[in-house]
């Protein structure tokens, strides 16, 4: 695939103070790369998604903490545009989307699919659902704008 027919991307973090989501996603919604990285590593975690994706900027989830870490972001990704974005819901959506992922096995496939819990982190889920978000919103702000 030629550069000129690569799809933009987005490098989003699911801001944490323990661990935190990562995903790499593109404009068209293909997840690229995805992980859950302890908060401490999100420095480096980020410095190597930058060299081997070049994505177009940074986004990161308004909640908890998210100040404190966009700074830090800021100055680990300093040429990237950090831009914030609305976190409400996306741990129950996360969740909704691992256990659709993770099909049950065992005495788990009697289990009603909403009673089922994640039992390994899922925040990278986050990260990925805030990427989507903001595409969308981009779209939208795009779409609005030609129908002026």
């Amino acid at each position: 695939m030629r550069d000129a027919d690569r799809q933009p991307l987005l490098l989003a973090i699911d801001p944490g103070s323990v661990k935190c989501g990562v995903a790499v996603v593109s404009a068209d919604g293909v997840v690229h790369s995805r992980g859950v990285v302890p908060t401490e590593m999100l420095c480096s975690e980020l410095s190597s998604g930058i060299a081997t994706f070049a994505p177009i900027a940074v986004i990161v989830g308004c909640g908890t903490g998210c100040k404190q870490m966009i700074r830090r972001i800021e100055q680990a990704a300093s040429p990237l545009p950090v831009y914030e974005v609305e976190e409400a819901y996306t741990s129950e959506e996360a969740r909704k989307r691992w256990v659709q992922d993770n099909p049950p096995t065992g005495l788990q496939r009697l289990m009603p699919q909403s009673l089922r819990c994640p039992d390994a982190p899922y925040d990278d889920y986050v990260a990925i659902i805030l990427a989507e978000r903001w595409w969308r919103q981009q779209h939208t702000s795009a779409q609005n704008e030609t129908a002026s």
